[in-house]
């Protein structure tokens, strides 16, 4: 141990020499003899501060917001979809007084089951009493079951959004993440009920029309819709989607997306998209209410369905069976198909009366129980204007029951046999279906009759919806000369060209339609 300790030693001091380039005394200073400078350190830089990380999704409020009223929104926690978490603020069973849901950072709104605005204040009420204010940009959503919004006789809705901030009503699914482009029948829907005139009254006695005459919603009880007075108010929704609704709540009665019930002209009702319902898309009971700006995607039974006497307009609609699934009815169910009584008869009055202009209808199922993109019976009337009907797999028209096709007749409110006009369609090679007394030559000699109108269409849409040189060239009329409820056009089809947006942002895109970069996904929620 001492001899390695010894070589350890000399190792040290050569390289002591090394390091100082001589080992000679004279070079070495002693203690005292000069200065002996001993570099600075080199000073260590300041770290940088690491970045607090900014949220890359939506965080939730704090609360839930305040609104006017006894009855107050619930705190139900919160719910995410794993990238963004919102708090979630449950409506009230019932709202006893005029409020307004506010678009707050963080907050998404659900109900809890049925939602009443105010409470029923019967057919021959002439007040408002609750008033429903909903904000621009708000989503509301539900859980699977019976849950749905209904806005009673003599309440109102002023669901009013924006182009850019659409309100969106949706499933709970949606808000989650897990709803798909095929996802349908997650809520029930919006209900609107009016006071305007209807047929097929709860009551056997009960005249049509007046304020004795009166029906539950279908699929539901206690939401009573009906009376005497058309030009009834229920509020206005404009800028709204409705999303993945259409419950079935019993056996053969489901929910829509939108269900206006005895709705009269005060109301006002446009820019609606209804996506991906299980049942039809809108179906007016009665009234009488003007729709315009309308877009029907991926719905499983018809798009637009009217019964019970409903006399009014419907004005520019995109619709579009769902895509990548053989899937829906058809575009049209128009009826007043009628029972034995003599308040649900085919020729209870008010008489029905459908006036549609500026359309355009992709059909792709071919699996639909109508047998057509547009089916017409009993007793009622049709006007359809400046339309496009693509169903190259199926037939275009069907028409059920000599009530439908006679004559005009004043005493009987009958407009006379249904009118298309300016309407090209192209279909299977069994365009025209009839039945109950009304056969396929008949129905052909209707359509026929109409101003412009052919079968012998061939489609230069693009985009799937946009009018092309062919739908161009096709002749047009006013359709003010058919209703003054209608704007003047002088086009066929929902959208006159690239230049005609209309339906651009307030939209959302599926694999059924795609309505440009300004819209989102319809399996996203908004999160602006």
């Amino acid at each position: 141990m001492a001899k390695i300790n010894r070589i350890h030693t000399i190792l040290m001091a050569s390289c002591a020499c090394v390091g100082l380039s001589a080992c000679g005394a004279d070079d070495i200073a002693s203690p005292g003899e000069g200065t002996i400078v001993i570099p600075a350190p080199t000073p260590t830089p300041t770290p940088t501060p690491t970045p607090t990380p900014t949220p890359t999704g939506v965080t939730p409020a704090a609360n839930c917001p305040t609104i006017a009223g006894a009855v107050q929104l619930s705190d139900l926690g919160t719910i995410s979809d794993g990238g963004n978490t919102w708090r979630n603020c449950g409506f009230p069973t019932r709202f006893t007084s005029s409020t307004a849901i506010a678009k707050v950072a963080g907050v998404i709104y659900s109900l809890p089951g049925r939602v009443d605005v105010g409470t029923d204040q019967g057919a021959a009420s002439t007040n408002t009493d609750v008033t429903l204010t909903i904000d621009p940009g708000v989503t509301i959503f539900a859980a699977t079951g019976n849950a749905y919004l209904a806005v009673n006789r003599g309440n109102k809705i002023n669901a009013v959004g924006t182009a850019s901030q659409p309100i969106v009503f949706t499933s709970r699914e949606n808000v989650l993440g897990t709803a798909t482009d095929q996802s349908s029948g997650q809520w029930g829907g919006v209900v609107l009920l009016g006071r305007a005139k209807i047929t097929d009254c709860l009551a056997p006695a009960a005249a049509p029309g007046t304020t004795a005459c009166e029906r539950d919603t279908e699929g539901s009880s206690g939401a009573l819709y009906g009376g005497a007075n058309d030009a009834d108010n229920s509020g206005r929704m404009s800028y709204v989607q409705i999303r993945y609704s259409g419950f079935a709540l019993a056996g053969g009665s489901e929910l829509q997306g939108l269900t206006p019930s005895g709705v009269g002209t005060g109301t006002v009702i446009d820019h609606i998209q209804v996506h991906n319902s299980s049942d039809d898309g809108i179906e007016a009971f009665g009234g009488n209410a003007h729709f315009k700006y309308l877009v029907l995607t991926g719905n499983e039974d018809d798009n637009f369905d009217s019964d019970v006497g409903y006399r009014g307009t419907v004005q520019y609609v995109i619709s579009a069976q769902r895509a990548n699934n053989d899937i829906g009815d058809g575009f049209l169910e128009t009826d007043s198909n009628g029972g034995s009584a003599a308040n649900n008869g085919e020729d209870a009055l008010p008489r029905q009366y459908l006036k549609m202009a500026n359309f355009t209808y992709i059909h792709r199922s071919t699996t639909g129980s109508n047998g057509s993109a547009m089916l017409l019976r009993g007793g009622a009337d049709l006007a359809l204007v400046n339309g496009i009907i693509v169903a190259p797999t199926n037939s275009c028209l069907r028409i059920d029951s000599t009530t439908t096709t006679r004559d005009a007749d004043t005493a009987l409110e009958d407009a006379g046999k249904p009118r298309y006009i300016s309407v090209a369609m192209q279909c299977n090679g069994t365009p025209y279906k009839g039945s109950r007394g009304v056969d396929a030559a008949a129905v052909q000699s209707i359509f026929e009759a109409g101003a412009n109108s052919t079968i012998s269409y061939t489609p230069s849409l693009t985009s799937l919806f946009i009018n092309g040189a062919t739908e161009t060239a096709r002749t047009a009329i006013d359709p003010k000369t058919i209703d003054s409820a209608f704007n003047t056009t002088n086009y066929i089809g929902a959208v006159r060209d690239s230049s005609d947006t209309w339906y651009a942002g307030w939209t959302c895109n599926s694999v059924t339609a795609n309505f440009g970069s300004t819209s989102k996904d319809c399996t996203a929620i908004p999160t602006t």
